[in-house]
């Protein structure tokens, strides 16, 4: 991954060690859970592969949840850390650990194709080369198995933010891929059926440095969030310019 992406292992550790919520109770409606909900129960998932997402949240979510056999695979993973999370959230299953650089040659034997499901949540957008990193994901997957990538979207009020006020974070992210019709035809290039590509969870704004923001930019950002939120919770509408995430969903 350091090679191909935008970020690199001491980027990452840096960025987990310097989160102080890290560790917590993973709530009802945590992001796309909804989702997941219904596609597990669809389709009956019985083993789960979640890449990139230390410290984990996905797979103990699925683990407590659905009782489904999980699979951490990540640049950079804290063992501990994992292993608090699961404390946070009474779950005494298992969660196979796999510390791997995604690109290494000949680092996955038993994982290809073995997996009913395959998730993660703010990845891809840290690669140059989208066709490649989805194609990672794909490889994992067996027949019939489902692929479920999130992403932000940042072309949008969101990206302008993160643009305007946290130029360095956004540098690290690939904005050319946050587009309906390149990831559907990424999809459609790698053989996958079924696909769905769209705009969701209505309306949001953040920024990774707001604690170390300016006090106007806080007041500015707090100004711009609530009327739109309030619009939004009324009007439940999904939109390329307010809509803080693109869903991919797609079957090999």
């Amino acid at each position: 991954m350091e090679k191909t992406g935008l970020t690199d292992y001491h980027f990452w550790k840096n960025y987990w060690l310097s989160k102080t919520d890290l560790i917590t109770r993973i709530p009802d409606r945590y992001p796309f859970t909804a989702e997941l909900r219904n596609l597990i129960k669809l389709k009956k998932t019985s083993t789960l592969l979640e890449i990139g997402g230390f410290p984990g949240y996905y797979s103990v979510w699925a683990g407590k949840e659905f009782q489904i056999k999980s699979t951490l695979l990540d640049f950079v993973i804290l063992p501990e850390l994992v292993d608090q999370l699961k404390v946070a959230n009474d779950f005494e299953g298992e969660i196979k650990i796999l510390e791997v650089d995604l690109f290494s040659e000949n680092a996955f034997t038993k994982e290809l194709n073995s997996f009913d499901l395959v998730i993660s949540n703010g990845l891809i957008e840290h690669f140059p080369d989208t066709h490649d990193i989805v194609k990672k994901h794909v490889q994992f997957l067996k027949n019939e198995g489902q692929l479920f990538i999130s992403l932000p979207n940042f072309k949008g009020l969101n990206g302008w933010f993160q643009k305007t006020f946290d130029p360095e974070n956004y540098a690290k992210h690939h904005i050319p891929c946050m587009d309906i019709n390149f990831l559907s035809s990424i999809c459609t290039h790698l053989g996958l059926k079924n696909v769905q590509v769209s705009y969701t969870g209505g309306f949001m704004l953040w920024l990774e440095n707001e604690a170390s923001q300016p006090a106007w930019v806080k007041l500015f950002k707090k100004a711009c969030w609530l009327p739109l939120k309030i619009f939004f919770t009324l009007i439940p509408i999904q939109t390329k310019t307010f809509a803080p995430y693109l869903l991919i969903i797609a079957e090999k």
